[in-house]
């Protein structure tokens, strides 16, 4: 198994997010290190731009309607520079910082939803488990167009996250469209979040299931108690496994292939290309076989992202399970976090990504091997149905064994597949494998 130590000689830990979050991050706490090197042969220094920007500074300074610091121009010059990068680059202030090294270790004051900009509005990505967005029902793919009554059209990313910012049990109210339709309304309480990533159980006999919200620093090794567990509890080696990445956005990347890891046993998990010699990083997997090799479905959808595909990738490109839902979100770049003096830092798109067989999911996701949309599951129950065996007289069968009559219907325990179509689906197709296996 990988570990952390040996992710790049920079002491930096590289992370996968979906985009800035909703008071909370996707991304590891860095390491406190020097800054990264630059290329040998550097550029001069564009004096004539720089001569331009001391103007400019000058004259707000000067002409301003109200008086405005230096610092507060600086960092903001600051934040321009990184906001006209890519969506995923930022500069990150002290509480944004502290926010994002605590949300690695799985709790944060928040909302707990992941989200991005689309055509100059704030787009969830995925809202995380047991939080206060996944409780009050917003789904990936919302489209946030008010925060407390003002619009969010045409605010950066940054702007939005400080908008929906707050204390722990204070209420704001979110103005959704979901799917084109009519504008509603959402109130939420912020709260303290714990979030467990990784939640697993037997579905049925024989066959489990590994729920992953967001990848953790101690995601993997999460992932691997939760294997064993399942072995344990089952009382033999399973015929069948759920892997559950629906709306998982991402964290960090050491954690994604320790996960792929636990199903792979030789190969390449991940590679990365940047501009920078650390950022060329490869990721392979080892002999060990925490899942025994046992038939594995992996769920996707549109909230999957970063992290999610590229275990989502490695799996599918060594053919080791089937990958159902819908196509994945597409993020395929890799952001580092380059601490700053004054806790401060940057977080900085340094890289992109590849699956083993050299896809880059940039902007286009991952497409599953079986397309299955959300439904609902629907059971009808037939008691007007009459059996041979119901007949009075009827004759008995020849080769033994005991007759067979309608049964009257028994209210059976809910279960966790009973009302989610695409698990459901998970589920049948694991049963199918395993009956063709034993034949």
């Amino acid at each position: 198994m990988l570990h952390l130590s040996r992710l790049t000689s920079l002491a930096l830990t590289i992370a996968l997010v979906t985009g800035a979050p909703l008071l909370q991050a996707a991304e590891p706490a860095p390491a406190q290190s020097p800054a990264v090197p630059v290329a040998a042969a550097k550029a001069p220094l564009p004096l004539d731009e720089l001569r331009q920007f001391a103007e400019v500074m000058d004259r707000i300074k000067a002409a301003y309607v109200e008086p405005v610091d230096d610092k507060t121009l600086l960092e903001n010059a600051i934040k321009g520079m990184l906001s006209n990068l890519d969506p995923h680059s930022a500069y990150l202030g002290p509480e944004d910082f502290q926010e994002l090294q605590e949300s690695t270790n799985g709790e944060f004051a928040g909302l707990g939803v992941e989200v991005g900009i689309e055509d100059g509005f704030i787009k969830v990505v995925s809202p995380i488990d047991d939080t206060p967005a996944s409780k009050a029902g917003i789904q990936a793919g919302d489209f946030i167009v008010k925060i407390n009554g003002q619009p969010t059209k045409g605010l950066t990313m940054t702007e939005a996250v400080d908008k929906m910012r707050g204390k722990a049990g204070e209420k704001i109210t979110l103005s959704l469209v979901r799917d084109g339709g009519t504008p509603f309304d959402v109130e939420l309480k912020r709260a303290v979040v714990q979030v467990k990533s990784v939640r697993s159980q037997l579905l049925e006999d024989n066959y489990g299931y590994i729920r992953i919200s967001q990848f953790q620093v101690k995601t993997g090794e999460e992932v691997g108690a939760a294997l064993a567990k399942l072995r344990k509890d089952n009382g033999k080696k399973l015929s069948g496994l759920v892997l559950d990445l629906r709306n998982n956005p991402g964290g960090v990347v050491q954690a994604a292939v320790e996960v792929a890891d636990h199903f792979l046993t030789s190969g390449l998990i991940v590679y990365t290309k940047g501009r920078i010699p650390n950022s060329e990083l490869r990721f392979s997997a080892d002999p060990a076989d925490a899942s025994e090799g046992v038939p594995l479905v992996v769920l996707i959808n549109g909230g999957s992202a970063s992290a999610s595909e590229i275990v989502a990738g490695a799996l599918q490109d060594h053919k080791r399970g089937v990958l159902m839902g819908t196509d994945t979100f597409g993020k395929g770049s890799v952001q580092t976090v380059l601490p700053l003096s004054n806790d401060r830092a940057l977080k900085l798109t340094t890289a992109l990504y590849y699956t083993p067989n050299g896809r880059s999911i940039q902007a286009q996701g991952i497409q599953p091997d079986v397309e299955v949309e959300p439904g609902k599951v629907t059971r009808d129950v037939d008691t007007d149905n009459f059996k041979e065996a119901d007949l009075q007289g009827h004759l008995g069968n020849g080769n033994g064994g005991a007759d067979k009559p309608t049964k009257a219907p028994v209210k059976q325990p809910s279960k966790l597949q009973d009302d989610d179509f695409q698990l459901n689906q998970a589920l049948s197709l694991l049963k199918g494998l395993s009956a063709t296996r034993r034949n």
